[in-house]
């Protein structure tokens, strides 16, 4: 009756050797490397700038792979179902939190699919005002929109977007009502914000920040907590009057579930150390992004986090997928 549970023992114990040696000699081949999102947008131009990096400390290449589409939600669900090997990584953003509570049927959970391995790195979108609104602070805005509710427009990259959130998120705690434009991409949306067709929006920091230095934009406010180091001039919303708020957008690193713990602390390993870099570190905040290395305890953590708050956001603001 013993012969089993030692056989038991005896493949378990082989199975665990086997792990720890592919875990010892990883990587072997080329990884893959999916960004769920379109070439050259606030994911993609960091990861880029790092996976050249990555892959000379690793010893192998990194293949980019971008999977753009409904809400970073089709490329997801690719690296939910592949092999967990180590081969295949995910560079998520912060609408991996998101997709799960705008669109119904997903063929994952964000939660029980992936292993996180770092946060990557963290930027804000920026509170901007065309010149001929007049507003020349939070608070200008936060007046003029109680003062005619339901009257003043702004302007997002699109419905379930990080903008959209960054802005549903101001007006639900500045507790004003406002009417919200949804366009198809930053592009469009920054150009009738710089036609003063639409007067308010929330684009990325690497969007705001040129137009903002050129007066053609002007840059009331930052989504994160703190001051922006590109952006020292320009309070925090949370520091220039809405108390609490905070919408950052980061970026982080993760892998499917069942990926051997070795190789997941390996790719952390090599990771954070490369975002200390200081060449990685000024390529990052050229690019608009701050380089945010943590452990897979904390960043797991900070992902269930911000999956609760903002599916809260999302449930109050009614926001659902077009």
């Amino acid at each position: 009756m013993k012969l089993p549970f030692r056989t038991g023992l005896t493949v378990a114990a082989a199975a665990f050797s086997c792990a720890a040696v592919a875990a010892q000699s990883y990587p072997e081949r080329p990884i893959r490397m999916i960004i769920p999102f379109a070439a050259g947008g606030a994911t993609d131009t960091p990861a880029r700038i790092a996976s050249s990096k990555l892959s000379e400390r690793l010893g192998q290449q990194i293949v980019v792979d971008n999977r753009p589409g409904q809400g970073g939600a089709l490329g997801t669900a690719v690296a939910a179902k592949a092999e967990p090997d180590g081969y295949t990584v995910l560079m998520t953003a912060t609408p991996f939190v998101l997709s799960p509570h705008i669109y119904k049927k997903l063929s994952y959970d964000p939660l029980k699919d992936f292993v996180p391995v770092t946060q990557f790195g963290a930027a804000p979108n920026v509170l901007v005002v065309h010149p001929s609104l007049g507003a020349k602070s939070v608070k200008d805005v936060i007046a003029m929109a109680k003062s005619q509710p339901g009257k003043l427009d702004w302007a997002s990259s699109g419905t379930g977007g990080f903008q959209h959130l960054s802005g549903a998120l101001f007006m639900t705690m500045a507790d004003i009502k406002t009417v919200h434009i949804s366009y198809k991409g930053s592009g469009a949306a920054t150009a009738d914000m710089l036609g003063g067709q639409v007067k308010i929006g929330f684009p990325g920091i690497a969007i705001a920040l040129p137009h903002h230095k050129a007066g053609r934009l002007r840059a009331l406010g930052v989504t994160t907590e703190e001051r922006s180091p590109q952006m020292p001039d320009v309070p925090s919303i949370a520091e220039a009057g809405v108390k609490g708020y905070d919408a950052t957008f980061w970026l982080g690193l993760t892998v499917p579930k069942g990926t051997p713990k070795a190789i997941i602390d390996k790719l952390h390993k090599e990771t954070t150390e490369l975002l200390k870099d200081k060449n990685i570190v000024t390529a990052f905040q050229r690019a608009g992004t701050e380089a945010a290395p943590s452990d897979p305890v904390k960043f797991s953590k900070f992902i269930q986090s911000e999956y609760a708050k903002w599916g809260k956001v999302i449930r109050e603001a009614g926001i659902k997928a077009n």
